[in-house]
């Protein structure tokens, strides 16, 4: 976000550093408590729906990775999407991930409200709220390298709760603890591990998606990794190390929880263990619920703030709030909108009722998605096409349009379906206006051509990237790359 520091560049990331920051900006709410909402639609078979999340979020950045090794570009998969279908996708894609975000973190800092009322029932919720903003703002004014530093931190607290559940869950199911609830049993038959029949399994699995939420980001930090052909290796870690403790802590939940015994509000971790009489288990988990949400909360302000900036600079958004100012050159008119933006929305979710808030924050995680599936579609026009990759994609796209899907299921996910729709409506119709702007501008400039990014692998479509006019990070000339080229050696074979 910040650029550039004391006017030094910012310093490139090894493709571990990158595999933590996604860790970081993954693991949330979205495991630690959206779990529970998903075992309580589909009971045990919540597993296979996480196995099915897995594959299609491996789908979707293994096409926002091999995009980046190409072409590293600062707008990551908006910037992608402009080059595939033009300056509306890019626009229509740019706002509704901004907009989704903002709701997301409204809903976090709500959250971090009430977990931390936990401690201090007699404080009121406002001021949580305040103070957990305030302390964001300030993560966001250290730069890029103060947020780093905080996140690889975060990153290893969570990873470290996760593997602690394992232990003691592991423990607890050998008898150390002693007797539970109920004795541990993992659900064998059909009718234990589809409770509710296929269309439970079905309905739960946007819940396994939001588990996954925050890979984008990683994208939109792959473009300053030393070697950006690293990218698919540092996804491919972290993804894996996530899916093999994901699928692990929710068998043990499984076996430790009777089905249908979740309670909302809580974590199915820290139920999973409350029945063993274990000290400050409870505390313990209400930590790791804050340092999970804070963590992802300010990495989506990150990403909000890079976002309204991208767009100022390719004239999306006011060219004001590409401004950087300071000597840490932050971004000071992008932050306040950000920061304002969740203001709004914290203040909505403490206003107004919590069904209909909770209809809002589903339709921003469905929004999430929609993104997801443009950077599948964004993929498939720029990247060579192969047998391997077409599999992996079109796994990728029936996972999503199934999650989507399934919402329609569900009385408690259906009305934020429709709210999406609404949502994504009405930036496509501000886009759509914004396209008479965009061709008025356009005729006027040098040429008039629209600059986009083509593969040399489809000469059908291929044109100059010197009409480019934005300042995203790649404006290579494709006549001197061809002569530098040798034959047999494309940069996309690499």
């Amino acid at each position: 976000m910040a650029g550039k520091e004391d006017g030094k560049p910012e310093q490139p990331l090894k493709w571990w550093q990158l595999s933590l920051l996604g860790v970081a900006c993954t693991i949330g709410t979205g495991y630690f408590l959206g779990s529970g909402v998903g075992l309580r639609i589909g009971g045990p078979s919540f597993l296979f729906a996480f196995a099915l999340a897995a594959a299609g979020t491996y789908a979707v950045y293994d096409a926002l990775a091999k995009m980046t090794a190409a072409e590293p570009a600062k707008g990551s998969f908006r910037t992608y999407a402009k080059r595939a279908f033009g300056r509306w996708a890019g626009f229509s894609v740019g706002w509704v991930y901004g907009c989704s975000e903002l709701l997301i973190m409204g809903s976090q800092l709500t959250a971090l409200s009430l977990f931390t009322r936990l401690w201090l029932p007699g404080w009121p919720m406002w001021t949580f709220a305040a103070a957990y903003a305030s302390l964001a703002l300030l993560v966001m004014l250290t730069g890029t390298k103060g947020f780093e530093r905080l996140e690889h931190l975060f990153a290893v607290v969570k990873l470290s709760a996760i593997a602690l559940f394992l232990v003691l869950a592991g423990l607890a199911l050998f008898g150390t603890f002693g007797g539970g609830a109920r004795p541990p049993a993992f659900p064998a038959t059909s009718a234990a591990l589809f409770p509710a029949g296929a269309l439970g399994t079905w309905s739960s699995l946007i819940f396994a998606f939001y588990a996954f939420g925050g890979i984008e980001i990683m994208g939109l930090m792959a473009n300053r990794l030393r070697n950006p052909e690293e990218a698919p290796k540092a996804g491919r870690f972290m993804l894996g190390t996530l899916a093999v403790l994901y699928a692990g802590s929710i068998a043990l939940v499984v076996t430790l929880v009777a089905p249908g015994t979740f309670p909302e509000k809580q974590s199915p971790f820290a139920v999973a263990l409350g029945g063993f009489g274990l000290p400050y288990v409870p505390h313990a988990f209400n930590a790791i619920l804050i340092v999970a949400g804070f963590s992802t909360m300010i990495a989506s302000m990150f990403a909000v703030t890079g976002m309204i900036v991208t767009l100022a600079e390719d004239r999306d958004a006011p060219r004001p709030f590409a401004r950087r100012m300071g000597r840490r050159r932050i971004p000071v008119l992008a932050l306040a909108l950000t920061t304002g933006g969740m203001a709004a929305s914290v203040t909505a979710a403490f206003l107004i009722p919590e069904s209909v808030y909770v209809v809002v924050t589903t339709a921003a995680g469905l929004m999430l998605l929609y993104n997801w599936l443009f950077i599948l579609l964004s993929a498939g026009r720029l990247v060579r096409p192969s047998g391997p990759f077409r599999a992996i994609r079109y796994t990728g796209l029936a996972a999503i349009v199934l999650a989507v899907a399934g919402t329609t299921l569900h009385p408690t996910s259906r009305p934020g379906f429709f709210v999406s729709l609404a949502f994504a409506a009405a930036i496509g119709l501000v886009a759509l206006i914004m396209r008479k702007r965009w061709k008025r501008s356009e005729a006027g400039s040098a040429g008039g051509v629209r600059a986009a990014f083509v593969p040399d692998w489809n000469p059908r479509l291929r044109v100059s990237f010197l009409a480019e006019q934005s300042s995203e990070s790649f404006q290579p000339e494709v006549g001197a790359e061809d002569e530098k080229r040798q034959p047999g050696h494309d940069r996309d074979d690499r």
